[in-house]
């Protein structure tokens, strides 16, 4: 499932024959496509409005196919067939309507959906008179139009008063949405949250999958358990990482058990396609992003002389670019200052190699560097021991700070101190321990075990980040 807005694909593949048999692949412009399929599917001397209504269902149907990557999430390598026992007529090499063609031209960038949904409606339709479906009559059409409806009127006849005709979408190329690299634990971003809203869904109907308590876009130990089900339950090795395999059988029973592709569909919110997350970090950025970042850089510099140390305040500046541009110098990348995918992974890879030498066990007195991975409702893990026995001894100042025990697993209890030295410590309140809350938690323990005990205002503020 595409994590964004439908759009008008420059292109469409169609498939000319059923979707499994050996036949020959078309690609061609949009416009002409549904040119095409209007040309063969009604007459250019039905009433204008039965044209526009029919087109607008083509319209739609033709969007559903491809932003729900129907087939394609089925590892086909086209958009939408000319199976008239799965899709819709397309002859290829036809001649087109000339009237047809002009109504296309003008409304090929509308399309309709159902109202409170996002997905362009599965616009079900069928002659009407040889064939009878739940969608819109054909040839019903055409004696609503000479009865005087509007196409708005004949769609709403057919599809019901509660659809909208969404209007001049953009048009750009198709790419796939599987992400660019696997996604595993340790991993944030707004594909993680697109990934957890649809395992989440999905478990309603197969319960052995766990529910993700926060699908807030942080691939945590929860979120990795709830993959190696759905790889089990679905005969995928359960790797707990979801590469191309896992991310597109993911979106086809997402669209099986919401019926995306289906005129009842249960539709999709506004909510579940909304990034959370802003994927571009560059010189003049703030926020989260840009603190795990700084942590990450920071803990590195330690090891590498050419990395210098950072400050922790999530403001992306001119140290921090210094910072990034040296690593990506020292790990063999562009050097452009801009924190992408591949400077990511080279920076948190190495990380990694770094802290899995590093025993998890409490020491008292002793800190451990970000495990990596974010800590959140649902974890379970030596990390999440160790953040309860920092923030207890913390809750024996700070008395705000609610105490718990120490059981390795972050439920409710656990989510409460957190959020309780988040809101203390200046930090938004998201019960999620990501680099920087980490580190304020450490330096507050440091701090305290140390026999500094801080008084009002000395504690250090974090006002960004996890």
């Amino acid at each position: 499932m595409n994590v964004n807005l439908p759009f008008i694909p420059e292109t469409v593949t169609v498939h000319l024959g059923s979707p499994s048999s050996n036949a020959e692949n078309v690609t061609l412009p949009f416009v002409d496509y549904i040119a095409n399929v209007a040309s063969s599917e009604i007459y250019p001397t039905w009433p204008e409005n039965a044209i526009r209504a029919n087109i607008y269902a083509q319209i739609s149907y033709t969007l559903n196919r491809i932003y729900t990557e129907y087939y394609r999430s089925q590892g086909y390598d086209f958009d939408i067939t000319n199976s008239t026992a799965f899709d819709q007529s397309f002859v290829k090499g036809r001649d087109i309507f000339e009237n047809v063609y002009q109504i296309v031209s003008e409304i090929f960038n509308d399309y309709i959906s159902r109202r409170g949904n996002v997905e362009p409606l599965f616009a079900q339709y069928c002659d009407g008179v040889e064939v009878t479906c739940g969608g819109l009559s054909q040839w019903g059409s055409v004696e609503l139009a000479n009865r005087g409806y509007t196409p708005y009127e004949i769609l709403t006849y057919y599809y019901g008063n509660d659809i909208d005709i969404v209007t001049d979408a953009p048009v750009q190329s198709i790419t796939e949405s599987v992400p660019e690299r696997p996604l595993r634990l340790g991993n944030v971003g707004n594909d993680v949250r697109s990934m957890q809203i649809r395992l989440n869904r999905i478990s309603d109907n197969y319960p052995s999958i766990p529910k993700i308590a926060l699908p807030d876009g942080y691939f945590s130990f929860d979120t990795e358990e709830a993959v190696k089900q759905f790889q089990r339950v679905f005969s995928l090795t359960p790797d707990g990482i979801v590469g191309k395999a896992t991310w597109y059988r993911i979106q086809f029973i997402y669209n099986a058990v919401k019926k995306l592709n289906e005129l009842n569909s249960e539709g999709i919110t506004l909510s579940e396609v909304t990034d959370q997350f802003d994927d571009t970090v560059v010189p003049g950025s703030s926020g989260v992003g840009v603190a795990e970042l700084q942590y990450l850089l920071d803990y590195l510099s330690a090891f590498y002389e050419a990395i210098p140390s950072v400050n922790i305040d999530g403001i992306y500046g001119p140290a921090t670019e210094s910072a990034v541009r040296s690593a990506q110098r020292l790990f063999g990348l562009p050097e452009t200052g801009i924190f992408d995918l591949n400077t990511w992974e080279a920076i948190y890879r190495t990380y990694l190699g770094f802290i899995e030498t590093i025993p998890v066990k409490y020491v008292e007195g002793n800190t451990i560097p970000y495990p990596g991975v974010p800590l959140r409702l649902g974890a379970s893990s030596d990390s999440v021991s160790l953040l309860q026995e920092y923030l207890n001894y913390i809750s024996d100042t700070f008395t705000e700070i609610p105490s718990l025990p120490v059981t390795g697993y972050f439920g409710s209890q656990t989510d409460a101190a957190v959020r309780a030295f988040q809101e203390l410590f200046g930090i938004t309140p998201t019960g999620t321990v990501g680099a920087t809350t980490w580190f304020a938690i450490t330096s507050i323990y440091s701090d305290l075990y140390n026999g500094s005990r801080l008084g009002e205002g000395q504690y250090p503020g974090f006002e960004t980040g996890r």
